[in-house]
């Protein structure tokens, strides 16, 4: 670990991602904490910051476009009848403290914080497992708590009218090559076969590198993914698929991701083996 402000996560003694506490982003980016550069082992990067297709994409995080209008994801707001808007809705996720900072990980308190005050008070662990000699895991758990006193509740540009654009939650901007990545799952292969869909795991494949997403407990293994492959390169996790999700006064939401992060171009048998050797209790 270094800084204050940024934080290097190690495998095997190597650093594999460096993680930002507090960046100094313009307000449309909606300011909040990421992991860029993250790499293989080999030190191919396979995340982007800021990329000039989507300059509010940070790397690996958690974003959010609606959270009682407010935007928590950067960039314009999708307005129903209107379409993406730009708005001065744009929210912050304010790094408070790490609760522990070891060279495999971290737990991390943050505030999300509108124009009105903090909403949410999250608690973020992130830890990286050596898997093999090419391949290392990625894991992050999320949770959310309602710190007002009235209902929240978390939407989407599909909750609000735009079909197939669900995202909101975890989020990882991967590297754009000179061809788009392929993408499968253990049953189905191409972003118009799995965009949408919950499957157990996701691979996202580039030229030398292959990334294995998984949900780690059964409520994130039930929302959908979130893929792109041609427009860009990036995986999610769908916190408002169909519809809004309510978060009560004091109540929170959890979510669990691991990311398998591996040189080379796995197979399917390759990916579901080290999803196993990664979500293993």
């Amino acid at each position: 670990m270094t800084s204050n402000d940024t934080a290097v996560l190690r495998v095997a003694g190597r650093p594999v991602g460096r993680y930002v506490t507090r960046p100094q982003l313009p307000a449309r980016l909606s300011p909040r904490p990421y992991l860029h550069p993250v790499t293989t082992l080999t030190g191919t990067a396979v995340t982007e910051l800021s990329p000039a297709d989507h300059a509010h994409h940070l790397g690996v995080g958690v974003a959010v476009p609606d959270v009682e209008g407010h935007n928590f994801w950067g960039g314009r707001t999708y307005v129903r009848d209107r379409g993406p808007t730009e708005l001065d809705n744009h929210g912050s996720q304010r790094h408070v403290a790490f609760q522990l900072r070891d060279p495999d990980g971290f737990v991390e308190e943050l505030r999300w914080v509108g124009a009105g005050g903090e909403l949410l008070r999250e608690r973020r662990t992130v830890a990286a497992t050596e898997l093999t000699d090419q391949a290392w895991a990625l894991d992050l758990t999320f949770s959310l708590t309602n710190v007002t006193t009235i209902p929240l509740s978390i939407g989407s540009p599909a909750t609000n009218g735009r079909p197939g654009a669900a995202y909101g939650g975890f989020f990882w901007r991967a590297r754009k090559e000179s061809a788009p990545p392929e993408v499968f799952t253990a049953a189905e292969e191409g972003e118009a076969r799995i965009h949408g869909r919950p499957a157990d795991w996701l691979a996202l494949q580039g030229g030398t590198w292959t990334l294995v997403f998984a949900g780690a407990t059964e409520q994130t293994r039930r929302d959908p993914w979130f893929v792109r492959t041609e427009e860009y390169p990036g995986v999610g996790s769908s916190l408002a698929h169909d519809e809004r999700l309510p978060v009560p006064p004091g109540e929170t939401v959890v979510r669990r991701v691991v990311t398998v992060v591996a040189d080379g171009r796995l197979d399917r048998d390759a990916a579901a083996a080290l999803v196993r050797k990664a979500v293993s209790p």
